[in-house]
C-alpha cells in the first residue's frame, strides 16, 4: 500500500526533537500566549521576509481576520479563484462581504490576472489569489491591477509555505498572506493551526487584537473580536518542523521532477512551471478525462490518491444563494472533473514513486 501522506511517518522522523518540544510545554504550565507563539512568530517571520507574523487558531481564521482587518464587511466584494478551496470563499462570507469568483489560467490553475480587472466593481475591497497546489500566483500583474484600483491583496498560501515568487520566498508580495498550518500542510502542526504574514504593522496589530476577543490589555475590549489563538504546543511543534522545512520541499522537488520524466510521454495532463515559479509541491496534480476510472483502479492496486477538489465552490449547494449553475464557470467545472492528486508527501520513498509512475502509465495505456 502506498499511502497517499503518512503523518506518523513525519512524525517518527523527527520523534526526539517533537518529544523534546511537547515535553517543554506540558512542563512549563503555560498553554495558551507564551513564548513558544511568540518565538514561532519570529522565526516565521524572518523565513518568509516579513516584518510581522501573527499566529492564529487555524487557516480560515487567518484569512477571515486578516479580511476583517482590512475592514471587509457586508456590501464589499472580494474576487477570489472560482476553482480554489471552499475555505477561501467562506472567509469572504464570514466578514458578511461576496465572493466574486474568476476563472483560472488553466495551465497553472491560479487565477487568471487578465481576467480580474472586468470583475472590479465599485464594491470591490479586496483581491485573494490563491497559490494553488504549492506554485505562486501570478503575482506582479495582480499587484499592478490592485493598486491601479486602490484594492487590497491578501494572498492565500495554505499549500505553498517556502515556494518562491520570481526568486523571492512568498510571504510579503501583497499586503498579507494566510497560512494554514493543518496536518496535511508542508509546514504542518499536529493539530490545526494558521498565521498571517505582513510588513503592515498597523494591519498586524489589528489582527492581534482580533484574535484575543478585540482585546490588548486583559478584561478591556476594544472592538467585538474573536477568540482565535495559535497554542503553546502547535507552536512548539511548528518549530521544530520549519528548521526541516526547506529538506522537505527539496524531497518534494525530486518526487515532482520523477513524475514529471515519468510521465512525459503519457496520455495526462501534468503540471506547468512557469520559468518565474518555484513551487513547493504541496500536491503534484495531474489531469485525466477518466480521472475517477483512473483513481479507481490505481486504489485496486494498494495506491491512494485524492482529488482536490470534486466540486468548485460556485456549485456547493453553501454558495447556491449566488445563483450560479453548473456552466457558470467551464474551466473550474473542467478541472474539478479531472484533477487528480498523486502521493507526493516528504517520506515518499523514490521507488515508491516509480511504482506509481509505472502504475499510472499501465493503466492510461488501456483508457481511449
Amino acid at each position: 500500500m502506498i499511502s497517499f501522506l503518512d503523518l506518523k511517518a513525519r512524525y517518527l522522523e523527527l520523534r526526539h526533537e517533537l518529544d523534546e518540544a511537547i515535553a517543554r510545554v506540558v512542563s512549563s504550565g503555560c498553554f495558551i500566549g507564551g513564548t513558544e507563539v511568540e518565538q514561532f512568530e519570529a522565526d516565521y517571520a524572518a523565513y518568509c521576509g516579513a516584518t510581522h507574523v501573527v499566529g492564529v487558531a487555524n487557516g480560515l481564521d487567518a484569512l477571515h481576520l486578516a479580511l476583517s482587518a482590512m475592514d471587509v464587511g457586508p456590501g464589499d466584494e472580494v474576487i477570489v479563484p472560482s476553482n480554489a478551496n471552499i475555505a477561501t470563499w467562506l472567509a469572504v462570507s464570514q466578514c458578511g462581504a461576496t465572493p466574486v469568483p474568476v476563472e483560472p489560467d488553466v495551465r497553472t490553475y491560479s487565477i487568471d490576472p487578465a481576467l480580474i480587472e472586468a470583475a472590479i466593481t465599485p464594491r470591490t475591497k479586496v483581491v485573494l489569489p490563491v497559490h494553488l497546489y504549492g506554485q505562486p500566483a501570478d503575482m506582479d500583474p495582480i499587484l499592478a491591477i490592485a493598486r491601479k484600483h486602490g484594492l487590497k491583496v491578501l494572498e492565500d498560501g495554505a499549500h505553498a509555505h517556502g515556494a518562491r515568487y520570481k526568486g523571492q520566498r512568498l510571504g510579503v508580495h501583497g499586503d498579507a498572506v494566510a497560512w494554514s498550518f493543518y496536518p496535511d500542510k508542508n509546514l504542518a502542526a499536529m493539530g490545526d493551526g494558521g498565521a498571517v504574514s505582513t510588513n503592515d504593522a498597523q494591519l498586524a496589530d489589528r489582527i492581534r487584537v482580533l484574535r484575543n476577543c478585540g482585546s490588548r490589555i486583559k478584561h478591556e475590549n476594544e472592538v467585538k473580536g474573536y477568540s482565535s489563538q495559535l497554542d503553546e504546543l502547535q507552536a512548539a511543534i511548528l518549530r521544530v518542523k520549519l528548521k526541516h522545512l526547506d529538506g522537505w520541499n527539496t524531497r518534494r522537488k525530486v518526487f515532482a521532477t520523477r513524475y514529471q520524466q515519468g510521465f512525459a510521454d503519457c496520455n495526462l495532463t501534468m503540471p506547468f512551471v512557469p520559468d518565474w515559479a518555484e513551487p513547493v509541491w504541496h500536491l503534484y496534480v495531474v489531469r485525466h478525462r477518466q480521472r475517477d476510472a483512473l483513481q479507481k483502479r490505481l486504489d485496486s492496486t494498494g495506491i491512494e490518491t485524492m482529488i482536490h477538489y470534486p466540486i468548485p465552490p460556485h456549485l456547493q449547494q453553501a454558495y447556491s444563494g449566488l445563483g450560479y449553475t453548473p456552466g457558470s464557470f467551464p474551466k473550474s467545472e473542467q478541472v474539478h472533473k479531472e484533477v487528480l492528486s498523486l502521493p507526493a508527501g516528504p517520506t515518499l520513498r523514490l521507488e515508491d514513486v516509480d511504482m506509481v509512475i509505472g502504475a499510472v502509465r499501465a493503466i492510461v495505456s488501456t483508457m481511449s
